[in-house]
């Protein structure tokens, strides 16, 4: 197996999540010509035996596994950033087609210059707390009493951080209600917006699968584009008319904020089960205007006591 060959399976391991193999030394490396290059052999000459210096131990299928449709991936495989992931690089948003042929590139950069975000945003993303898990329907799964301890725990650790925050936007189930009800309470004057987008779901099929959840294929089918549409809708940069930056709440479920955060670092999005995260805890995602985006916190609890601290 050829060292590009080997490359290109570790990236494709890096994408996807479901390649793997080890590269260990065990010797000289192979001989190479005057140039630099590894020799290569002549037409029709027998293919020489793998090189002595890397041992390689593929898998037995070595391709990445398609994904769904509505999943974007990052350009490039396995390390590369795609700086557009939110379909907002000024150079997207313009026609460069459209050119004043007496100022030129001056209209050009310009025009850039229009589209660019100055603020950074920051998205805090709040999991629901501790809730009556023998509910048949919704409504009936509301905040046990522990769970109602841990928002209002929450909702004291929001507002000592001392931020202005500009809104709580929060997924239309009863327990993502109920805690958003108690952290608003500290967090007086701050709208707050229900939407159905962020209710919890499937979202993609985990790598590697687990025993103990397996929901049918058609509830990744419905679910998964419904929380992909969640991502797009929220997670970006800044517009490039906010002047300042911005602080905003979401309050949600598990499996979003992971697959949230998955998506937003361009990490492979079947590896979101691989995270785990207590109720009423805080992840903190930064988005800079340049669309660079950081993970300060995942999953958050420091600021409950242990006897408070739960994952349900």
């Amino acid at each position: 197996m050829s060292f590009r060959r080997a490359l290109a399976l570790a990236a494709c391991g890096l994408a996807g999540g479901s390649v793997l193999f080890s590269a260990v030394g065990v010797g000289k490396q192979p001989a190479r010509g005057a140039g630099g290059d590894a020799e290569t052999r002549s037409a029709g000459a027998p293919a020489p035996a793998p090189a002595p210096g890397l041992l390689l131990l593929p898998p037995a299928a070595a391709s990445c596994p398609a994904a769904p449709g509505w999943v974007e991936r990052a350009a490039g495989a396995g390390g590369s950033w795609d700086s557009n992931w939110d379909r907002r690089e000024p150079l997207a948003l313009i026609n460069r087609k459209k050119k004043n042929e007496e100022t030129g590139e001056e209209e050009l950069a310009s025009r850039l210059d229009h589209c660019k975000a100055k603020a950074t945003r920051h998205i805090f993303l709040i999991r629901h707390s501790q809730y009556n898990l023998d509910g048949r329907i919704d409504k009936d799964r509301t905040l046990t009493q522990l769970g109602r301890e841990q928002a209002e725990l929450t909702g004291r650790r929001l507002a000592s951080l001392g931020l202005k925050f500009d809104t709580i936007i929060h997924s239309s189930m009863t327990r993502a209600m109920e805690t958003t009800d108690i952290i608003s309470k500290h967090l007086p004057g701050v709208k707050k917006v229900s939407t159905d987008l962020l209710r919890e779901g499937a979202p993609i099929e985990p790598v590697p699968p687990v025993s103990h959840w397996k929901p049918e294929a058609v509830q990744y089918y419905e679910d998964g584009a419904r929380i992909e549409a969640a991502f797009r809708n929220y997670i970006h940069r800044a517009d490039a008319k906010q002047e300042e930056d911005s602080y905003e709440i979401f309050v949600c479920h598990a499996n979003v904020i992971r697959y949230i955060v998955c998506r937003a670092l361009q990490f492979p999005p079947e590896g979101w089960l691989r995270m785990s995260l207590n109720n009423g805890s805080i992840t903190h995602l930064v988005i800079r205007p340049s669309g660079r985006v950081a993970l300060r916190t995942l999953g958050d609890t420091g600021f409950m006591p242990p006897d408070k601290i739960t994952r349900t």
